[in-house]
Formats: C-alpha cells, sequence, structure tokens
C-alpha cells in the first residue's frame, strides 16, 4: 500500500500552477520544474514532474488512468477482494452442513 504524500494537496496544486506560470521564462519544462522544486523545497525534480503529469492526464491533455479512475479501480479491488474472502467463507460453510447432512446419524 502506498504510503500517504508528505506534501499536503495545496503545495502540489500550487507547485503545478507555478510550472505552468514560470514555464515561458525557461529553456525548457524540466529547468522550469527544477526552479520551482527549489524554491518550494521538494525533495526532487521528478517527483514535481509526476505531479505535473498527472494534472496533465486529470485535464485530459495526456493519455493515461486520471486521480479520479485510479481511485475507482482500487476501491474496487478491495471491494473484490472482500467479496473473495467472503464467498471462501460461504464455501467453506456449504462443505462443513453438507458433511454434517451426509453423515449417518443415530436415534436413541
Amino acid at each position: 500500500m502506498a504510503r500517504p504524500s508528505q506534501y499536503p494537496l495545496e503545495l502540489r496544486r500550487r507547485a503545478v500552477r507555478m510550472v505552468a506560470e514560470v514555464r515561458p521564462e525557461y529553456d525548457t519544462e524540466w529547468s522550469a520544474m527544477k526552479a520551482v522544486a527549489q524554491k518550494l523545497g521538494i525533495g526532487t525534480t521528478e517527483t514535481l514532474r509526476n505531479w505535473v503529469r498527472q494534472d496533465q492526464i486529470d485535464a485530459g491533455a495526456r493519455p493515461g488512468t486520471t486521480t479520479e479512475e485510479s481511485a475507482e479501480l482500487k476501491r474496487l479491488k478491495e471491494e473484490n477482494a472482500e467479496l473473495k474472502r467472503a464467498n471462501d467463507i460461504l464455501k467453506a460453510a456449504a462443505s462443513f452442513f453438507a458433511a454434517e447432512l451426509d453423515r449417518p446419524h443415530t436415534r436413541s
């Protein structure tokens, strides 16, 4: 399971906005990201690059799995795992009770 981000959501949003705002001042997008990452104290430029790319995906400007789709997929996987566990329990219970019915009973 992924650990929660050490960076607050508002900082991530601000950093992505800043990259878009200062991009024209730099030769490359990477250099703009590097400057913003340093200015905001973000550990690595790659972290900021990932945020920018995910924002582009969420906006529909780049192909990929949106944040919303990822959250839904995670929820569905968890639900599927829970249903499989419940199904396994029900199968075990059915086997147990079927064995009880097949066992000969003595009457007193």
